[in-house]
């Protein structure tokens, strides 16, 4: 006997209505791209309302120049020595700053700004100011720089000055002989004043001077060499000694005054601890905020040792001669 159709169920009807919707708006929350939408506007909503300039206007179409920008625009025009703009020249003045401010975000809306190096430059430029900014902020009490001080004496070490006298013998007057007659002089002059006159006459003219006093090692060897300068560090202030060699011949000197290298006292270089402090300060600042930002990129470089240079050339004008291998 055949079995009678089996009508609808009315209510398999309703809840299939209900479970649709239900499914749809499950497959939509788990779409990647509404949440890479909604986490957009979570991270651009909170940089607005956290982050970006208060003044920042909503209408990216609208230029202000408000009074204190004017006062900016002729301060600046006063600093290059001028009297007071004009009611024109400053009509002028912020004419320009209308027109800068629109090429800047034009050029931005182009896309200008990207790849460029300077512009790179000047940006890492200023991210580098603020660090400084945020460094000056906490001025370092007197305990803070003696006991940094303490642990970077080293640093402010005064270096060895000498005060001497010198007498010069020429190679090009004398050949090479020149040494041989700075020794015979030596026996001569012994045991007279270092200002006595019979002493100048036995040497031959210097282009420089004949009298240092108080210089340093690295003052020395800018005049003398480095061989000199060592040669003379190692003597006692005890007459004519010599003779010495230098770049430019051959010296017997006399030392009036040596002074060994020493740390100074915290006093004696306050000043100076404050700088190198506030510098210190500065680079930790820099190193902590770059590591910070450092560790929300993934830096890929090339291998260095597997890049060959050798076929570079060194631009013309940029030091040294033309189109010369920066491997020689």
């Amino acid at each position: 006997m055949d079995q009678p159709p089996i009508a609808p169920n009315p209510y398999d009807e309703t809840d299939r209505k209900v479970q649709m919707p239900k499914t749809r708006l499950r497959q939509l929350f788990s779409e990647p791209l509404l949440h890479f939408l909604v986490a957009g506007i979570l991270v651009f909503g909170g940089y607005r309302l956290f982050i970006a300039d208060p003044e920042a206007e909503v209408d990216g179409q609208q230029i202000e120049i408000s009074a204190d920008d004017i006062r900016q625009i002729a301060v600046a025009w006063l600093a290059q020595g001028r009297s007071l703009p004009t009611p024109d020249q400053l009509q002028s003045l912020v004419d320009q700053k209308v027109a800068e401010e629109i090429l800047f975000r034009e050029g931005m809306a182009l896309g200008l700004d990207r790849n460029d190096e300077i512009i790179k430059r000047r940006l890492a430029q200023k991210m580098d100011f603020l660090a400084a900014d945020i460094a000056a902020l906490q001025e370092p009490t007197k305990p803070e720089l003696v006991e940094w001080f303490a642990k970077n004496s080293e640093r402010f070490a005064l270096p060895s000055r000498a005060s001497f006298r010198q007498l010069y013998f020429s190679p090009d007057k004398r050949g090479n002989a020149a040494r041989e007659d700075a020794l015979s002089a030596l026996g001569v002059i012994a045991g007279k004043p270092a200002d006595a006159a019979e002493v100048a006459a036995v040497a031959d003219p210097f282009i420089l001077r004949t009298y240092y006093r108080d210089s340093t090692p690295d003052e020395i060897v800018k005049e003398f060499g480095p061989a000199f300068a060592a040669e003379l560090f190692k003597l006692d202030p005890a007459g004519w000694r010599g003779p010495i060699h230098s770049g430019y011949g051959w010296h017997l000197v006399w030392i009036d005054q040596m002074e060994a290298s020493r740390i100074p006292t915290f006093e004696e270089v306050v000043a100076d601890v404050k700088s190198a402090w506030l510098d210190a300060r500065y680079q930790e600042v820099k190193r902590a905020a770059l590591e910070e930002m450092r560790s929300r990129y993934t830096v890929v470089v090339a291998p260095l040792d597997q890049i060959d240079l050798s076929d570079l050339r060194r631009p013309a004008g940029a030091g040294g001669a033309p189109s010369e291998s920066i491997s020689q």
